[in-house]
Order: C-alpha cells, then sequence, then structure tokens
C-alpha cells in the first residue's frame, strides 16, 4: 500500500511539473519538460526509498535493543541462580561440596564483575565461622611446621578455609594506581586466618578487628584507600609490611605482635593509631606521610617521616564501632566493643545485586562516619 502512495505520490509530482513548467515558458522543448518532470519523480520515489530504509533500520535497533535486553535478564537470572545454589553448597556437611561452591563463587565473581564484592563478602562470613586447629596451639607462629605428619578431623575443614583465603586474594586487584580500577573491601573481623596474603593488591576498607593472624601474614606491597583496622588482634607469625602503602590510616589499638614486623618502605597517611605494646622486634620503619595524626603515644615504634611523628595530634582519627566499620559514637579507652551494640559482622552484606558498590576512592575525601574531624 505504502509503495502504490508512493508510485500515485510520483505521478503526480511529474505532471504536476511538467505542467508547472508549460505554463511558466510555453517555449520549453517537450524533451525537456519530460526530463525535469521524470527527474522530479524519481526524487520523490529516491527519498521515499530512503525514508523506509531508515524506518527498518531503527526497527531491527530496537530489535536488536529488546533481545540484548532479554539477554542481560536472562544472564542475570543465571548469575542469580548460580549465586544462591552456590551459597545454599556453604553449607553443604561434606567438606568437598564447599570447595566446590568456594569455585562456583569465585567463577562468578570473575565472569559478572557486579557480584566481586557480594562473593568477597560471602568467603569473608565463611572465615569469620569459628575455627579452632590444635596446630594452632602448638605452633601459632608457624603451625604448618608444628603439624607435618598429623592428622586431625579438622584438617578437611582447615583446608576448605584456606581455599576461601585464596580466593580472597586472588580476587583483588592488583598494584598501586588508584584510577585503574574499582575497589573492594574486607570484613574479617574476628576471623582466625593462616598464612594470609594480600601482597601487591588494592583495597578500600580492610576490617580486621580481633582476627587472629598465624602464620606468616604477608602484606608487603599492599595498599588501601580507606582505614586498615586491626583493633583488638593478635599476629602469632611474622607480619610482613614492607612497602606497603596505608593511605587510609591504620589502627593496631590493643593489637598483639607475638614476633617480628618488617615496615621497610611501608608508609601510613591520614591517622595512625599504635599499639600500647609495639613489637619487640622491628624490621625497618614505618615511614609517616605529613598531616597525619596521631591517637596515642608512638613511643617504640620505628618511625621516620613527618618532623611531627612523636607528638599527639587528634584533629582526625577514626572511631571504630562494633562492626569494624568506623561510626560517630565514641568507643571505651580500650576500644573494643563495651557500652555499645556490636555490629553484626557476619551478616553478609547483599550490595553488590543491585549494582554492587564499586569505585575508586582514593583521591575522595573521608567521609562523616568514617574519619572524625
Amino acid at each position: 500500500m505504502r509503495w502504490l502512495m508512493a508510485v500515485l505520490t510520483a505521478v503526480v509530482v511529474t505532471v504536476g511539473t511538467g505542467v508547472g513548467i508549460l505554463l511558466w515558458d510555453k517555449n520549453t522543448p517537450k524533451i525537456d519538460i519530460v526530463k525535469t518532470a521524470g527527474v522530479a519523480g524519481g526524487a520523490v520515489v529516491a527519498l521515499y526509498a530512503l525514508w523506509l530504509n531508515d524506518r527498518r533500520r531503527q526497527t531491527d535497533e530496537a530489535r536488536q535493543a529488546i533481545e540484548k535486553a532479554k539477554h542481560g535478564l536472562e544472564t542475570d537470572k543465571i548469575a542469580d541462580e548460580r549465586f544462591a545454589r552456590a551459597v545454599e553448597m556453604l553449607g553443604h556437611d561434606a567438606d568437598q561440596v564447599r570447595l566446590g561452591a568456594m569455585h562456583a563463587l569465585g567463577g562468578l565473581a570473575e565472569s559478572t564483575p557486579r557480584y566481586k564484592q557480594t562473593v568477597l563478602d560471602v568467603l569473608c562470613a565463611y572465615l569469620r565461622r569459628p575455627f579452632t586447629h590444635p596446630s594452632f596451639d602448638e605452633g601459632s607462629a608457624d603451625p604448618d611446621r608444628h603439624h607435618l605428619g598429623n592428622v586431625h578431623e579438622n584438617d578437611h575443614e582447615r583446608m576448605v578455609r584456606q581455599t576461601a583465603q585464596r580466593l580472597i586474594t586472588d580476587l583483588l586487584p592488583w598494584g598501586d594506581d588508584r584510577h585503574s580500577g574499582p575497589m573492594y573491601d574486607l570484613d574479617l573481623s574476628g576471623a582466625s586466618l593462616e598464612y594470609f596474603r594480600l601482597e601487591g593488591r588494592r583495597i578500600g576498607w580492610l576490617t580486621a578487628r580481633r582476627a587472629q593472624f598465624y602464620g606468616y601474614s604477608r602484606f608487603r606491597g599492599l595498599h588501601t584507600c580507606r582505614p586498615a583496622l586491626f583493633s583488638g588482634a593478635t599476629f602469632h607469625g611474622r607480619l610482613q609490611l614492607g612497602e606497603a602503602e596505608l593511605m587510609g590510616g591504620v589502627s593496631f589499638q590493643e593489637v598483639t605482635f607475638k614476633t617480628e614486623v618488617e615496615l621497610t618502605g611501608a608508609k601510613v597517611g591520614m591517622f595512625f593509631h599504635p599499639s600500647n605494646e609495639p613489637p619487640a622486634e622491628q624490621i625497618g620503619a614505618l615511614e609517616v606521610l605529613p598531616d597525619t595524626d596521631f591517637r596515642t603515644d608512638t613511643t617504640g615504634w620505628a618511625l621516620t617521616g613527618d618532623a611531627d611523628a612523636a607528638g599527639l595530634r587528634f584533629k582526625n582519627y577514626v572511631h571504630q564501632g562494633g562492626g569494624g566499620r568506623a561510626d560517630r559514637v565514641a568507643r571505651d579507652d580500650n576500644g573494643l566493643d563495651r557500652g555499645r551494640v556490636a555490629g553484626e559482622s557476619d551478616e553478609v552484606r547483599p550490595r553488590g545485586l543491585d549494582g554492587e558498590r564499586l569505585r575508586n576512592e582514593c583521591d575522595a575525601e573521608p567521609e562523616a562516619d568514617e574519619v572524625k574531624k
């Protein structure tokens, strides 16, 4: 029907053009009148063809957009189902099933970036579950060396937890380029960790309040853009912080260091809350960047950099809440949870499901609920 209308319109335009030329100049040769009228009619047909092609293109693009949206919904549905099944399998009695569930979560985080923070939260929540092993008592500084050849009923669960630690490390981005991608948070409050490694990784928040670190804790080259909170934690083995850049500040409030701490090339900014008892053996020194604030006396700590490193300054410091995050509630002098309700640290934060909180916050100003000014 549209083509018929286009042909009729072209005929009308052709005839009208010829009549118009005759009325305008009766001496015009007939051959010229026919050519001109034919060109006018052909132009109408050509314009209609262009319009029709454009309509077809728009229709195809709309159809493709609908198909793409439908495919995206299907992909999201499949990812949600994979996540739900993997989380359900984490509660299975068989350690092989739990191990497979963790690898499934790791694969989901790699294939669906919006799930990465959520998967990290789930793995951290698993590690926050109570756990003990005879090797922790026999040789907490190096559990493997003191447990070689011995078999214990918790060995399988120990292997599952070590897999969770490795997956967390593998999912975190590398390097110190604060503009190269999003930051992710870790909440390991109260967790029992063995030979935990964060070498060269970039992290937003790092919360490990009351955590127990067994064996060597390798944080060499770690880069944090938000506070690293270790309040009340215990490092049973060596802590390697060499070349780390703690740009969001660090709290070692009431931390126990049972062996040496390596600080060579490490830097701290924003704030520094040292432990009451400094490490008995320190390798190297911690460089304090300008305008870094202190909560308590730093006597006994090997510090370099800021000329005011030995003084107390209270301009910026973090109030640490029960869940490991900073908040506006002032805490007791001991900094642990008396006088307030503990945060629900075992609750998985679901923010990654609706577009996870991917961010690049190194250049952002401290928020009000993180740093008191």
